[in-house]
């Protein structure tokens, strides 16, 4: 096994004069809760498109699960796992569907594919279910069938972006219940969030901030670094200093 899912020197994005993401360093140890924070038009997005592949760094050195981000970009996408705000899912299939439809596309042999299926159906308590389209399901069990698909061909690392944007308290807790279990089995979980709260559960995070990576550690490493209370009053001293905003 790998002892880092992702390391990272220097890494630079630049569009025309602006510097997005701003000579980034940091390494995420295999089977880690990564907390990726920063508030709107702090180059998180920027990031983490350069870390699965979407989009070539200017300068900088990166690798994601030992792949080099530069000449193996589409190693990386089949080896990862990826879910965002919107879910990742096509409505208009049926839970099992959609399943067998993301099984292909990881490249999962048919014969293993329909055990596996057969296998996240039950995990998530789908199997009646398994025939209702993804936008007849309720939010949380779309969210739980969207991360359990993520994660279907058991890859070293899974970015979630945004992933409880719009839930419930309770769902988002259960949600993060999932992501502790798919931690255990070392799988590497590199999450977004606007929740600070969440960012409490992360086993490190890092802040953005203006392109620039201003802060990285435990929670608690943090709170004490910056005299705070909670991970969200770091969050706010740090995004004072911001001469950036928007998307």
């Amino acid at each position: 096994m790998l002892d880092f899912a992702i390391q990272t020197k220097g890494l630079t994005r630049m569009f025309g004069d602006f510097t997005a993401v701003d000579h980034i360093t940091f390494n995420v140890k295999q089977g880690e809760i990564f907390g990726f924070l920063g508030a709107n038009g702090a180059g998180k997005t920027t990031a983490m498109k350069m870390l699965t592949g979407l989009l070539t760094p200017t300068s900088g050195e990166a690798r994601v699960s030992g792949r080099d981000v530069y000449t193996e970009a589409e190693s990386i996408k089949k080896n990862i796992g990826y879910m965002s705000q919107k879910f990742s899912l096509y409505d208009d299939l049926t839970a099992e569907e959609n399943i067998r439809f993301y099984g292909g596309v990881y490249g999962i042999q048919p014969h293993e594919l329909s055990q596996k299926a057969e296998e996240l159906l039950e995990r998530t308590g789908l199997i009646e279910e398994r025939k209702k389209l993804v936008k007849d399901l309720p939010l949380g069990w779309k969210q739980k069938l969207a991360f359990s698909i993520a994660i279907l061909h058991h890859p070293n690392i899974v970015f979630l972006d945004e992933p409880t944007g719009g839930v419930d308290p309770v769902t988002r807790r259960q949600f993060w219940e999932q992501i502790y279990e798919v931690s255990e089995q070392g799988i590497t979980v590199f999450v977004t969030t606007h929740y600070m709260d969440e960012a409490e559960y992360c086993d490190r995070i890092s802040i953005m901030v203006d392109g620039r990576m201003d802060a990285l550690g435990t929670p608690a490493e943090l709170k004490q670094e910056h005299s705070a209370e909670t991970i969200e009053e770091v969050f706010i001293k740090l995004a004072r200093s911001a001469k950036r905003g928007g998307g």
